[in-house]
């Protein structure tokens, strides 16, 4: 069934014919009734008089959200819902990275700022760095990067015009990185204000981007394009962002969808433990330490490490 064709359906239609198509491939019956509950319950949610055109990787967010505040749902079904639901979107040919909570690998959370740094020092060209700047530092969708025009940019101002789900507009700002690279880009490539900024497809991006995290020495299994504008999301929080700024910024019209994009780390959890305790050190073998004005260590020294004697005690060395 052409793509074309299924962008005319209802949800439920959908459904039905995607159902169609499993019995059609023999699978177990019992596979085929799971699908089924899941789907229906995915459905219910969303509107089964919808149309499929107007479904979106964020109306599947916002069905995890209500999925995971129901109390009796074991996390263990809620991971099997949203694979069977994720599949079921891939076949309607919904774009972009679909997460599934709850398997090992899950909501993948969020890279650290020095990991969009590697990405940026191990680009190929500027639309490799125009790509990774809007994204890390504004938040954009791929589908949105990649449907900006030259004309949506105001470089004098620092702002983009974002066109995002629905045909909601936005205005996001720009971040250093960003304004730099745009503006170069614009020049070398001789852009008019009506030429798109990024003439690649979606698949094209997907293909850059993991071809960076591989040359940068990143985890090329967690790293697409949609983790960069969690790494925003999280990045922003860190920084001190509201909330309800921050769900603006991303086009969110539903602040749990927000949520969904944070991400507390180990290292944010010890460094507020850090911050209220006032631990100066931790023993960890091995690692160097850059001293800090805070700490009072007697004489002169500027760095130190830790060694670990069989008594587990802990030292200074020099």
């Amino acid at each position: 069934m052409s793509r074309a064709i299924m962008q005319s359906y209802t949800i439920g239609e959908a459904l039905e014919a995607f159902i169609s198509n499993l019995m059609a491939q023999t699978r177990n019956p019992r596979t085929i009734k799971s699908y089924h509950v899941a789907l229906r319950n995915f459905t219910n949610f969303i509107g089964f008089d919808r149309s499929i055109s107007s479904l979106s990787i964020e109306d599947y967010l916002r069905w995890v959200s209500y999925l995971r505040s129901n109390n009796s749902l074991s996390d263990s079904t809620i991971h099997y819902y949203t694979i069977f639901v994720r599949r079921f979107l891939k076949w309607l040919g919904v774009d972009g990275d679909i997460p599934v909570p709850g398997s090992k690998k899950g909501f993948s959370g969020a890279l650290s700022w020095s990991d969009v740094e590697k990405l940026l020092a191990a680009s190929r060209d500027i639309i490799d760095l125009v790509s990774i700047a809007l994204m890390a530092e504004s938040g954009l969708r791929a589908s949105e990067l990649l449907s900006l025009r030259v004309s949506d940019i105001d470089l004098v101002n620092g702002v983009v015009r974002v066109i995002g789900k629905y045909g909601k507009q936005r205005l996001v700002v720009l971040g250093p990185i960003s304004r730099t690279v745009i503006a170069e880009y614009i020049t070398l490539a001789g852009k008019t204000p009506r030429d798109k900024l990024i003439e690649i497809s979606y698949q094209a991006l997907y293909k850059r981007i993991k071809k960076l995290a591989e040359r940068a020495g990143l985890d090329t299994s967690i790293v697409r394009p949609h983790i960069l504008r969690h790494t925003f999301a999280t990045e922003a929080l860190r920084r001190g962002m509201s909330l309800p700024i921050l769900q603006k910024i991303l086009g969110h019209s539903d602040l749990k969808v927000t949520q969904l994009y944070l991400h507390l780390t180990a290292e944010d959890v010890k460094r507020e433990y850090e911050k209220i305790f006032g631990l100066q050190y931790y023993q960890t073998p091995n690692i160097q330490y850059q001293y800090r004005p805070w700490i009072t260590i007697p004489g002169d020294i500027e760095t130190a490490h830790f060694t670990t004697s069989r008594k587990n005690q802990r030292h200074f060395k020099k």
